[in-house]
């Protein structure tokens, strides 16, 4: 089962922050909807139940948080806009556990390479660990971290990990895109153009907001001197 599409039904795309599909009890989880341009109106970031309620806007970005999240937060999100259109779904997970598997969020292109780090929240040296694919164990390794060379779509599957002292991490899909089949724009350059755009009109409105304060300034500088 697929849990990420690869291409949007709306001129909007969701990331998490950090750039993971696990997380531990209690840690903080920031959704991101960024639109393409002003004419989509977001309504907000949702899961199957109801909309996330802490959330503020930007220009072109919706951001919503939550601060501790525990594992009923776990689940599938998307951007929804008011015509209740959805963009891309992402799904998490949250648990009360020592151990997750952190992977990308976002579908990996066909031949690039991607880590996969098993992570124990009970300690921050490093650790020996076991990765599967679909159940089946496919490397040990003595760092925590695996990378895959080159992926390709038989790499595509659901990756778990296994700590020594046996503590283990739920099952997170691993998404890999095929690029003779891509048909929509690589959706983590655009939100890297997105978001280089708002900052950029950002410092802008910046240089010209004490532009005109200068502007002002010197007029009443003047008017004074006269």
């Amino acid at each position: 089962m697929e849990v990420t599409t690869l291409c949007f039904r709306l001129n909007a795309a969701l990331r998490i922050v950090p750039n993971r599909l696990q997380f531990f009890e209690y840690e903080s989880v920031s959704f991101h909807c960024v639109g393409s341009d002003g004419s989509t109106q977001l309504r907000g970031i949702r899961t199957a139940v109801d909309f996330i309620s802490s959330c503020y806007k930007e220009t072109l970005v919706l951001s919503c948080s939550i601060q501790r999240a525990y594992g009923g937060d776990g689940g599938e999100y998307w951007c929804e806009t008011e015509g209740g259109e959805r963009s891309n779904s992402v799904v998490i997970s949250v648990t009360n556990g020592s151990v997750i598997l952190e992977s990308p969020v976002l579908p990996v292109r066909e031949g690039h390479d991607v880590t996969l780090r098993c992570r124990n929240m009970t300690t921050s040296s490093t650790i020996t660990a076991d990765f599967y694919k679909d159940g089946l164990l496919i490397r040990s390794s003595s760092t925590g971290n695996i990378t895959i060379l080159h992926v390709s779509k038989s790499d595509e599957g659901l990756y778990k990990c296994r700590v020594s002292d046996g503590g283990e991490s739920a099952e997170s899909w691993l998404t890999v895109r095929d690029l003779h089949r891509e048909t929509c724009p690589s959706s983590d350059h655009f939100l890297h153009a997105v978001l280089v755009l708002r900052t950029v009109f950002t410092i802008v409105m910046v240089a010209l907001l004490l532009l005109l304060l200068g502007l002002l300034h010197c007029g009443k500088l003047r008017v004074t001197q006269k």
